[in-house]
């Protein structure tokens, strides 16, 4: 039997059902987030295939489209790159409620809107579908042009006011919210702990220096610094890694300075001290591989953080910039539509923050328990 630390960590971390379900459920998000465009309905770039007769659409409705012109000059991308950039549309189609073939001629009923009598437009069959002018085994004309021309699509989370899919924008947005979580948490990491350790090694002056620049920072709301940073380095996605980042390592490197203290003064360190390792040597091989759990419980609760600021930030317009969908940007987008006819616009992107940023915050709670580091200096 293996009664190694980590397994004892991970069996008292999978006690708490609820940490465990929270981490299923970021699995889970990471999975959808990784395969992208492979799984949305729209596969252009960003989602961002506009129907306007289909604006406003609830969920579940379905419509028959008629593909009107095919473009071959359009690359096929392989599945890599289809996943992280999507596959352009090599046609372009209109949403329909029924066609004849007559003669050489296909008249077609296009959807206009629910409260709209279809408009009835003609087109040249051979210019939509030259093999329907062929004798052919597949069948008759009618299910030869279905095959070519016709396909069906549900909107499974209906559309928003430009005919968009609201699914796949949903998905997509996971990628922004997961990706700048990620690099702001690891870019706290690196400066917290730097910092940190340094503080609580070294002390004196540099402990004095390193603390008065936490303390200045941390009297700043994270907000306004982030929107100054951003000011500073203009609107963008990649922009935004940098400002969330650069707001949220204070909680780190508190944490650290404080371990380090109290570490510095075991045997364990004075031994290595004694041995003549370097200073480096002595942090991080025997004093941080000690603060692990504690580390890993603050930066999962700043994730969280970090989440909900790129979202605050998205909304306020210094996010992700349109057309990349972003969930903060979709409730600015269409938070009037709470109150009218279209609340799913808004309650389903604020739906996918809540149980994100809770998944988060029962995972930093579980391993804070897991690792019993509920007596030291940590907040979640």
């Amino acid at each position: 039997m293996n009664n190694s630390p980590s397994k004892k960590i991970w069996n008292r971390f999978k006690r708490n059902k609820f940490a465990f379900g929270g981490l299923v459920f970021i699995s889970l998000m990471m999975v959808i987030g990784i395969l992208g465009y492979l799984i949305t309905p729209d596969q252009t770039p960003y989602a961002s295939t506009i129907n306007l007769a289909l604006n406003k659409k609830k969920p579940g409705r379905s419509f028959q489209f008629l593909i009107i012109s095919k473009n071959d000059k359009i690359k096929q991308v392989n599945v890599f790159e289809k996943m992280l950039f999507g596959q352009p549309a090599n046609f372009k189609s209109i949403p329909i409620t029924g066609y004849r073939i007559v003669g050489d001629k296909v008249l077609v009923q296009e959807y206009i809107g629910d409260d709209e009598r279809p408009k009835e437009t003609q087109y040249e069959l051979k210019s939509l579908c030259p093999k329907c002018l062929m004798p052919s085994k597949m069948g008759t004309q009618q299910a030869v042009f279905e095959e070519s021309n016709i396909y069906k699509q549900t909107f499974y989370l209906g559309t928003d006011p430009y005919g968009r899919d609201y699914l796949s924008r949903l998905i997509l947005g996971i990628r922004v919210s997961l990706s700048v979580g990620l690099i702001a948490v690891l870019i706290s990491l690196l400066i917290g702990v730097s910092l940190g350790a340094a503080a609580g090694y070294f002390g004196g002056k540099t402990d004095a220096i390193i603390s008065w620049f936490m303390n200045v920072t941390w009297s700043l709301p994270s907000l306004l610094l982030i929107i100054a940073i951003s000011f500073a380095l203009g609107k963008g996605f990649w922009q935004i890694f940098i400002a969330v980042g650069l707001s949220t390592w204070v909680d780190v490197a508190r944490l650290v300075r404080g371990q380090v203290l109290a570490l510095k003064e075991v045997e364990y360190v004075e031994a290595a001290n004694a041995l003549g390792f370097s200073t480096f040597r002595t942090i991080t091989k025997h004093i941080l591989p000690n603060l692990a759990g504690p580390i890993l419980v603050v930066a999962s609760a700043n994730f969280a953080s970090a989440i909900l600021l790129e979202t605050g930030l998205s909304f306020l317009g210094f996010g992700a910039q349109p057309p990349m969908p972003s969930w903060g940007t979709m409730i600015k987008e269409h938070y009037g539509y709470i109150i009218m006819d279209a609340a799913y616009l808004a309650v389903l992107p604020g739906l996918a923050i809540m149980l994100t940023v809770y998944a988060f915050n029962l995972l930093a709670i579980g391993l804070r328990d897991a690792f019993d580091v509920k007596g030291q200096n940590v907040t979640v």
